[in-house]
């Protein structure tokens, strides 16, 4: 019997023509709007930007992030993930990051989107499709990058059309999403969305945690309690915590809070003592060497050259 699978040049060609389509809708929903740009679509943000940018700090969510022209690097902890046009970034748990965006020109600009994933969608649909569950030891780390294929494309092609079509939205950009989250399933991430959406896994008992320490980041840290809460012994905590964030839990900890140190002296204009406090932090002198350590630079001369680069919010963009 003939093969009717397509090669793989035919795949790279069928990618090729959907990127460049990508790209001319991309190009029209960003025209002069050199921003984040949200959609009528809430999972849905989208990114212009005609020149590279100095690292930004952010949270970012658990997300897909697709780059239709330009390039992006993310770091966490020590590791970083580079990605372009042929490839996409997975985030399967909040995760405290620097990032930064490498390609980008007046003439080509940098385009890129970010779209939530909704853990409770991808629940139903192992549900739905009988999926293998993810072994309860295997912890994989929450975030990766991905090679883009022409169908995962497709799918966000036809979830920026209906943005044309504000009236269809509401019945056809729900069966878009549920095909996305369904692709992502089913291609190389799989196993780490199974583990993002299955109650009981590892990664789902973290991911709680990590809610914990996002929402109460100036509170006191007892890692007991939250292993406890995760139903692991506090070393086996410790492994799995590590292995899905690259940190211990304090060490997240300490990136959450000067993350949103970092958001309140650009945003609100706290000075660095303020701000320290306000985060938890006890030592202003500690704040600040753990400061510079992370973005670089003392906080005040940080901040002053954040504002000098931009007008805009420097620590919450993720698309």
């Amino acid at each position: 019997m003939p093969n009717n699978a397509p090669s793989p040049v035919d795949k790279e060609n069928d990618l090729r023509i959907a990127n460049e389509r990508f790209v001319a809708s991309m190009d029209r929903l960003t025209a002069n709007r050199e921003e984040v740009v949200t959609t009528a679509i809430p999972a849905l943000n989208l990114r212009r930007l005609e020149s590279p940018s100095e690292q930004t700090s952010y949270v970012h969510e658990p997300s897909l992030c697709l780059v239709a022209q330009g390039a992006k690097r993310v770091t966490l902890g020590s590791e970083q993930f580079a990605y372009d046009a042929a490839h996409y970034l997975i985030a399967s748990v909040d995760l405290p990051v620097l990032a930064q965006i490498t390609e980008a020109s007046p003439e080509k600009p940098y385009l890129g989107l970010m779209f939530k994933l909704d853990p409770r969608m991808i629940s139903q649909l192992i549900l739905d499709g009988g999926l293998a569950m993810p072994r309860p030891q295997q912890t994989i780390l929450g975030i990766a990058v991905c090679r883009l294929t022409a169908p995962l494309l497709g799918a966000f092609q036809r979830l920026l059309d209906v943005l044309d079509q504000p009236e269809d939205i509401p019945v056809l950009a729900p069966m878009i999403q549920r095909e996305i989250h369904y692709r992502l399933l089913m291609g190389e991430q799989g196993a780490r969305l199974r583990q993002m959406g299955t109650v009981g896994s590892q990664s789902n008992q973290l991911a709680k945690a990590i809610d914990w320490l996002k929402r109460n980041y100036a509170e006191p840290l007892r890692v007991e309690d939250l292993a406890a809460q995760a139903r692991m012994s506090i070393p086996t905590f410790h492994r799995h915590f590590r292995d899905l964030t690259t940190m211990s839990p304090i060490q997240f900890q300490k990136r959450i809070r000067l993350h949103e140190a970092r958001r309140v002296m650009f945003a609100e204009r706290l000075d660095a003592s303020s701000a320290a406090l306000q985060v938890g932090y006890e030592s202003p002198t500690q704040f600040n060497r753990e400061y510079s350590r992370l973005f670089g630079a003392p906080p005040l001369r940080d901040i002053k050259s954040l504002r000098s680069r931009t007008t805009g919010n420097p620590v919450t963009d993720s698309a």
